[in-house]
């Protein structure tokens, strides 16, 4: 093996995920559309995750958690910093037919709206049978065993299976869209708000299955959020964004409870469920 080959292997061993100088600006329309002005909705990111951690993003509407995590999975490309999975650097720019393959496989998100990322034409068995035909090369018998085992992994049956996304309730979407990500066999799974839509009750459901799945599996989580009740329970290590810049990070329990940066205490001071810590139960289809 070269010495490149073993930076790269020691480097994943090491992190799942490494971000370094992440930057991303925009050039926008003056009001009136005389002109343009750079927007920077990233400032300067630098994070990493190990494998198998649960890191969470934190911050208001327009603090630049989303973009980060738009980055990561190629949907934005940079102004300027690096995002190194797995030890090899992503390449700036469009994606090669290759590297789009690895990063669809290895990288997947789950949306806010589960049902905007569904086929609503598409059955949910054969919405996640299409991901495993994609990915691997197995026999329709397979497949057919793979689609029922995700279901279950998600608390679903196979008549939620032959079901079109929309006789299925919003927590039932969620846990579809989970299983299809989880069907490529990803080493990491961004969040992006993605228990935020459902009532509490089932997002303590949905959040104490992606706890059960992290055991299982052992995928890296990347959890975007707004809500700090919820960061509390799903990861372990916090990073707290605003305007584009981390202004506080540390361990979840450490950030939340002895915050440091002013912007973290006004953020944990809005939160209505202050304190709320949800009780563990089995997973069970809403």
């Amino acid at each position: 093996m070269s010495d490149e080959a073993q930076r790269q292997a020691a480097a994943a061993d090491q992190f799942a995920i490494e971000v370094d100088g992440l930057r991303k600006v925009y050039h926008v329309s003056k009001a009136g559309g005389r002109g343009r002005v750079d927007v920077v909705a990233v400032d300067d990111v630098t994070f990493s995750v190990a494998p198998g951690r649960s890191l969470a993003i934190v911050g208001e509407s327009g603090s630049g958690k989303t973009t980060t995590a738009r980055m990561i999975m190629g949907l934005e490309q940079p102004t300027a910093g690096r995002i190194v999975f797995g030890g090899v650097e992503r390449a700036h720019g469009r994606l090669g037919s290759r590297e789009r393959r690895r990063y669809g496989r290895e990288i997947q998100i789950v949306f806010q709206d589960p049902f905007s990322s569904l086929d609503p034409r598409q059955r949910v068995g054969d919405a996640i049978d299409e991901v495993i035909k994609l990915h691997f090369n197995q026999s329709s018998a397979e497949r057919t065993a793979r689609v029922a085992g995700l279901l279950d992994q998600v608390g679903l049956d196979e008549r939620h299976g032959r079901a079109l996304p929309r006789a299925l309730s919003g927590g039932q979407q969620q846990r579809v869209a989970i299983a299809r990500a989880l069907a490529s066999m990803p080493k990491v799974l961004i969040l992006d708000e993605a228990v935020a839509s459902l009532d509490v009750s089932i997002q303590a459901q949905v959040l104490n299955l992606l706890a059960d799945i992290r055991e299982e599996t052992g995928v890296t989580y990347l959890f975007i959020s707004h809500d700090l009740a919820v960061v509390r329970q799903v990861s372990d290590d916090v990073i707290v964004m605003r305007r584009g810049q981390i202004v506080e990070r540390g361990p979840t329990a450490t950030v939340l409870d002895q915050p440091k940066d002013s912007y973290t205490k006004t953020l944990l001071s809005a939160v209505p469920r202050r304190g709320w810590k949800p009780q563990r139960h089995r997973t069970v289809a809403d």
